[in-house]
């Protein structure tokens, strides 16, 4: 469209100039991207925010799916969300890395407004269950406490699967967002219905190549160490000293024995 005088804004120029690149490098050699899917995922909607629309989109039905996609080489970049604000690490992307050695190349973040969502053919007084993600459903759990008590919470692989299954149902409803609404044909029963107004995800972009510093970065790291008085003090230290930012800490269990955890730690610089 022509632009009438307004200026653009930084992130309007940012979107502009992604999709530029996003076409140019599709006249070369499209990029290959998997992601959580099925299409319509908050996933596949942080996966156009940060490579635009001029690539080929792989979706996939788990996380782990999408590691192996990357591992073997059958895409670019992977896409996998990370950390929520409001219910915290998403574990299952934490154990990945833990299965595959990979590089974290990007990082997205967006703001998540979940919705309730039904079918042409749902009764909005006959509703017996809700689909939605795990973590959707915990991110929307005042609300479905106050509105929806009685009614039956079943967690699905995503919040575009539970689009699709209500797509075809007319006495259920889903918890999912825009993307997910306009692709499946469904009506906002309800709109907005996240516990906090804040609330955003962390997506990661995964490959196999090594990426340049650019001056505003974040380093990932996975930290295994023996169990012994004063471990964590001793490696925590060496940030402190150095002046270093940390900005997150995330513990998981080991695959190295029962009762042995390993650290993600991310923080400022490359």
């Amino acid at each position: 469209e022509r632009n009438t005088g307004r200026r653009l804004g930084n992130e309007e120029m940012a979107r502009l100039f992604r999709e530029i690149m996003s076409s140019c490098l599709a006249l070369e050699q499209p990029l290959k991207v998997a992601y959580l899917g099925p299409e319509g995922t908050f996933t596949q909607a942080a996966a156009m925010k940060h490579f635009g629309h001029a690539v080929i989109s792989k979706p996939m039905a788990a996380i782990d799916e999408v590691f192996r996609e990357v591992a073997a080489g059958a895409v670019n970049f992977g896409v996998v969300p990370v950390e929520n604000s409001t219910e915290g690490a998403v574990n299952h992307t934490l154990d990945s890395f833990l299965e595959h050695d990979m590089v974290i190349c990007g990082e997205v973040e967006l703001r998540i407004h979940h919705h309730l969502l039904v079918g042409e053919n749902t009764k909005t007084d006959s509703i017996s269950r809700i689909y939605s993600h795990a973590q959707s459903l915990a991110q929307c759990r005042k609300w479905l406490d106050a509105h929806y008590p009685n009614v039956e919470r079943v967690a699905v692989s995503s919040n575009a699967e539970a689009a699709k299954r209500v797509k075809g149902e007319w006495n259920s409803a889903a918890i999912a967002g825009d993307m997910a609404a306009g692709l499946y044909g469904l009506t906002r029963l309800a709109e907005k219905i996240e516990d906090r107004p804040d609330n955003s995800t962390r997506f990661l972009m995964i490959g196999s190549q090594e990426v340049p510093p650019t001056g505003d970065d974040k380093t990932a790291i996975i930290v295994s160490m023996s169990n012994k008085p004063g471990a964590l003090h001793e490696l925590l230290v060496p940030f402190h000293d150095n002046g270093i930012d940390l900005t997150r800490i995330e513990t998981r269990p080991s695959r190295s024995g029962k009762w042995t955890y390993v650290f993600f730690i991310d923080f400022i610089g490359h």
